[in-house]
């Protein structure tokens, strides 16, 4: 997540450097601070259901995945009701990161599903 993030930073700095605003929101820096944020705590609850219940991990990752999806559309919908102008961009760069995140997460656990099933064999 480090290595992820900091490409992340690099390229968000980068391409804010370039363009100024007219691509990157204003706010990119707390929506990055609110996805590390959320998948630390999805890798968390993931991790409790590979350690205590591999049966049920599915259970444990909809779960983390469902209140990351929740936690989303109320930070878009604050976003939203606070402030009126560059609606879309933030919307678009939220979910770029969303994207990204979700992305991470999928291929951490599958490449912890397969160090677990190797384990089993």
């Amino acid at each position: 997540m480090v290595l992820i993030t900091g490409l992340l930073v690099f390229l968000v700095s980068g391409v804010v450097l370039l363009t100024g605003d007219k691509l990157i929101h204003s706010y990119i820096w707390y929506m990055l601070g609110f996805f590390v944020f959320m998948t630390g705590f999805a890798h968390y609850v993931s991790h409790l259901g590979v350690k205590q219940d591999v049966e049920n991990l599915h259970v444990y990752f909809y779960a983390s995945m469902g209140v990351r999806m929740v936690f989303s559309i109320i930070a878009i919908f604050v976003y939203r009701y606070f402030h009126e102008e560059q609606v879309m961009q933030f919307v678009f760069n939220f979910f770029a990161l969303y994207f990204i995140y979700t992305g991470f997460e999928i291929y951490s656990l599958l490449s912890n599903l397969r160090r677990n099933s190797k384990k089993q064999i």
